[in-house]
């Protein structure tokens, strides 16, 4: 069972149009309870939910917050753990410009960018996937960018037993775009550290300019 099924354990949803099926799994009592909240908040803010526009939109919403948030039902361990084999290699592993996107647990707000993530094996390296996996089912959560660069690099620490871990995330927040301060081309970065990439600047010094470098 992938990990799509596992976090959707309730309705089928099929829809034709056109030739084209449309297959989407739900948890449909989380839907139902969801979207009821939703149909209260539209008129909270003075729209007519009953409208044609809005009919579905709070099942709609309900379903896509299902989704922006399965995280919570993936365990990134396991995720490392089901892809792990024994390897004498013992330089660098990077896996950079992971695509990352999240919701601000503060306003419910998008922030989305780039995670590089790196490990020096210790006798185990990992399926390349799966380093993308981990970043995916700790963002898909809410989340604040500071506390998921932690999550990650703990993860793979714990997991794994590296000899060091880094982890580089660069995000924008729509929570500073679209209000607040309203600066729209601002960059938050984070990063997070173990082991050899703690004690031995120059390893650490490689990993920055890896991550920066472009290749032809």
């Amino acid at each position: 069972m992938d990990e799509f099924k596992k976090i959707a354990s309730g309705m089928m949803e099929e829809n034709e149009m056109d030739g084209y099926a449309k297959i989407d799994r739900y948890n449909e009592d989380k839907i139902k309870d969801i979207a009821e909240k939703y149909y209260d908040i539209l008129k909270d803010i003075g729209e007519n939910p009953d409208r044609e526009g809005l009919i579905k939109t709070p099942e709609r919403v309900a379903k896509a917050l299902q989704f922006l948030t399965h995280g919570y039902d993936l365990d990134p361990q396991e995720i490392l753990k089901s892809a792990m084999f024994t390897e004498e290699y013992s330089q660098m592993v990077i896996v950079k410009d992971i695509e990352v996107y999240s919701m601000c647990e503060h306003h419910m707000l998008p922030f989305f960018g780039k995670a590089h993530v790196a490990y020096i094996p210790n006798g185990k390296v990992v399926g390349l996937s799966k380093l993308p996996r981990v970043v995916d089912a700790f963002s898909r959560r809410l989340q604040v960018q500071e506390r998921l660069t932690n999550e990650i690099r703990d993860c793979i620490q714990e997991t794994l037993n590296p000899l060091g871990v880094a982890v580089v995330i660069e995000c924008k927040h729509m929570c500073m775009s679209m209000r607040g301060i309203q600066k729209q081309n601002s960059v938050t970065t984070t990063s997070a550290f173990t082991g050899e990439f703690i004690n031995n600047e120059k390893t650490r010094y490689e990993f920055m300019q890896l991550i920066a470098a472009h290749l032809s």
